[in-house]
C-alpha cells in the first residue's frame, strides 16, 4: 500500500479525528511531531490525567482543604500529563516503528510513513520529558522520587506485548500512577487510600484498553504480538465485569479508608457515589460492546474520558459539601 493511501492527506494518522485541530491549525513543520505526541487523539491525555485529579482530590477531602498549592497541582498535572503521554507515545513509536509499518491502523503514522526520523523522534522525546521534569521540580520530594521512578514503566510498557499477553497491566502501572504521584504531591507522602486508588485504576485500564486492543486482534496475531483481546477472546465481556467490578470495589476503598473519620456523612455519601456512578458507565460500555466492531471499541474507548470524569466531578461536590 503506497503513503499516499495510508497517511491520507498532508500525513494525517488513520485513527486520529478527522477534522482535528494538529490537521487543520497546526504550523505544517510542527504536525509531524505533534502526531507523535497524538495531540491529535487527545483521549490519551484524558486517560493519564484523569488518575492524578483523583489522587489530588481524594487527597484534598480527606485534608478538609483546597489550597493554592493543590490548585498548582491540578494545572501541573495537566500540563505534564500532556508532555509525558506525548513522550510515551514518542518512546512507543519509536520501539515499534517496524511493527506500526505492517498494521493497517498504525502505518501512517509519523516514522513508519517517512514524516519524521527515529533520531528527529527521540530528540522530540527529550524536549518533552525535560518539560516535563521541570514541572516536577515543583513538587515536593517525595512526589518528584515517585515522578522520576515512573519512568522504568514508561520504558519498559512497549515491549511489554513481545513477552506477555497482559500488556494492558503494564499500561495501567505507567497511566494510573498519577494517583500516587498527585496524592503525595498534595499530602507529602504516599497513603493507602492512593494506592488503592491506583489499583482501581489498573483495573479500569484493563477494561479499556482490552476494548482498544480488538481493533488490532488480526494483525497482532499475523505479526507476532499479545494482548488480553487475544487471550480473553469470546470470553472478554466475562472479563470486563470482573475488571469492572474490581474498579469500583478500589475505588470505594480508598474512599473509606482517606474519608472515614475526618469527613462529615453528606461529603462521604457523595464521595462515594464517584465508584458507584462511574461503574454504571462501566457497565453500559460492557453491555454495548461488540467485540468484532472495531469503530465501535474505539468509541468506546474513546468514551472512557467520560467514564473518568464522573469521579473527579463528584470528588469537587464533594468538597463544598
Amino acid at each position: 500500500m503506497s503513503q499516499a493511501t495510508t497517511t491520507g492527506p498532508e500525513g494525517q494518522v488513520a485513527d486520529a479525528v478527522k477534522g482535528n485541530w494538529v490537521d487543520r491549525l497546526a504550523p505544517a513543520a510542527t504536525r509531524p511531531y505533534l502526531r507523535l505526541s497524538r495531540a491529535d487523539r487527545p483521549i490519551g491525555t484524558w486517560l493519564l490525567l484523569l488518575p492524578c485529579w483523583w489522587g489530588l482530590l481524594l487527597a484534598a477531602l480527606s485534608q478538609g482543604r483546597f489550597t493554592w498549592f493543590d490548585a498548582w497541582i491540578f494545572a501541573g498535572c495537566g500540563i505534564g500529563a500532556w508532555l509525558m503521554r506525548g513522550a510515551g507515545c514518542t518512546w512507543n513509536d519509536i520501539t515499534d516503528r517496524h511493527f506500526d509499518g505492517a498494521v493497517a491502523r498504525t502505518m501512517s503514522r509519523p516514522i513508519p510513513s517517512g514524516q519524521v526520523s527515529a533520531k528527529q523522534a527521540f530528540a522530540w522525546l527529550c524536549a518533552q520529558a525535560l518539560t516535563a521534569f521541570c514541572i516536577l521540580l515543583t513538587f515536593p520530594p517525595a512526589a518528584i522520587a515517585l515522578g522520576i521512578g515512573s519512568l522504568g514503566l514508561v520504558c519498559i510498557y512497549p515491549f511489554a506485548k513481545r513477552f506477555t499477553y497482559w500488556p494492558q497491566i503494564f499500561l495501567g502501572l505507567a497511566f494510573n500512577w498519577g494517583a500516587l504521584l498527585a496524592w503525595t504531591a498534595s499530602t507529602g507522602s504516599p497513603g493507602w487510600p492512593a494506592v488503592a486508588l491506583y489499583l482501581g485504576g489498573i483495573c479500569w485500564t484493563l477494561v479499556y484498553d482490552t476494548i482498544y486492543a480488538h481493533q488490532d486482534k488480526e494483525d497482532d496475531v499475523l505479526i507476532g504480538v499479545k494482548s488480553t483481546a487475544l487471550l480473553f477472546g469470546s470470553a472478554t465481556r466475562r472479563w470486563l465485569i470482573g475488571f469492572s467490578a474490581a474498579t469500583v470495589s478500589l475505588m470505594g476503598l480508598a474512599v473509606l479508608l482517606a474519608l472515614v473519620g475526618p469527613a462529615g456523612p453528606l461529603t462521604l455519601a457523595v464521595a462515594f457515589g464517584a465508584p458507584w456512578a462511574m461503574g454504571w458507565h462501566l457497565f453500559w460500555q460492557i453491555r454495548t460492546v461488540d467485540i468484532d466492531d472495531p469503530d465501535l471499541c474505539l468509541r468506546l474507548f474513546r468514551s472512557n474520558r467520560n467514564a473518568g470524569l464522573i469521579p473527579v466531578g463528584l470528588f469537587a461536590c464533594a468538597l463544598l459539601v
